[in-house]
């Protein structure tokens, strides 16, 4: 019974026509996908430093046009979500999105502002605190026994 279970080194030979016929199909596949970029840029949406002009050079008082919108690029890039874009871009961003208040603040209206209010208990309970001041806690205050006398 043991002999009739195919072992790992009866394996049938490897066919060099058949290994070539796929090395050939996956080139013309990796060559039918193939782009060749030549125009290569900076990404502007990456944080970079300024790099200095070459030292042994004289710098140029004149601003490129293309120099002129790569700047604006870069602004584009450092500006915050919402003046970037209309609408948020991922779930997370719309928890905060609309930041403008739905209703125009009245501070003379009283249902929506709330203003601390001096009477004349709460003057006298805050002259009160300002003279007797908290202790700090001790064993007792914390539900312990007294200290021994």
């Amino acid at each position: 019974m043991a002999t009739d279970a195919k072992k790992p080194s009866d394996k049938p030979p490897k066919n060099i026509v058949h290994e070539q016929a796929i090395l050939v199909e996956t080139i013309k596949k990796e060559l039918r996908e193939q782009k060749l970029y030549e125009n290569f840029s900076i990404n502007p949406f990456t944080k970079r430093e300024i790099l200095a002009a070459k030292p042994n050079t004289y710098p140029d008082l004149v601003q490129d046009e293309a120099d002129s919108t790569f700047i604006e690029m870069i602004k584009r890039a450092n500006l915050e979500p919402t003046k970037k874009f209309q609408y948020p871009q991922t779930s997370a961003q719309e928890i905060g999105w609309l930041t403008t208040p739905l209703l125009d603040v009245d501070k003379n209206d009283r249902r929506f502002n709330f203003n601390r209010h001096r009477s004349e208990i709460s003057a006298y309970a805050e002259e009160y605190y300002k003279m007797f001041p908290k202790k700090p806690a001790g064993p007792v205050a914390a539900g312990g026994a007294p200290p021994p006398k």
